[in-house]
């Protein structure tokens, strides 16, 4: 399994809105959950959303719960991260990351090791 990033990083005032995509390569995407990461400078990597094989069940952080939305279209091979009410503290690479496994229990199953194949960073910058 290979991802692209597609568009969606860049620079946004506080309040705003983007979303991310993650595009995958290879058979078999819906055998996979798919967790969003990000890292922030001089910080450890974290995970902050995940959603499951069939896209049924989702978990998020704390710190993005009721701001983000993780989302998946198994047709397309594609998994979203809606992120509304950007602030500043959002500001970091994003990541995706794919695991072969159907769901995760909870959010703190994603150490920043997680995942059998991991997509190239994009840079956010959420600015106040």
């Amino acid at each position: 399994l290979r991802f692209s990033c597609r568009r969606g990083g860049g620079l946004v005032q506080a309040g705003g809105s983007l979303r991310l995509s993650c595009a995958a390569s290879g058979s078999n995407f819906d055998d996979y959950s798919i967790g969003w990461f990000r890292q922030a400078p001089g910080k450890a990597r974290e995970g902050i959303s995940c959603i499951s094989s069939s896209g049924g069940n989702t978990h998020y952080a704390d710190s993005v719960k009721g701001r983000f939305t993780i989302s998946r279209d198994n047709a397309k091979n594609t998994v979203y991260l809606q992120m509304n009410s950007l602030k500043p503290e959002d500001t970091a690479v994003y990541y995706c990351a794919a695991a072969h496994i159907e769901y995760v229990l909870s959010i703190r199953e994603l150490l920043p090791q997680w995942g059998d194949y991991w997509g190239k960073g994009t840079l956010v910058t959420v600015s106040s």
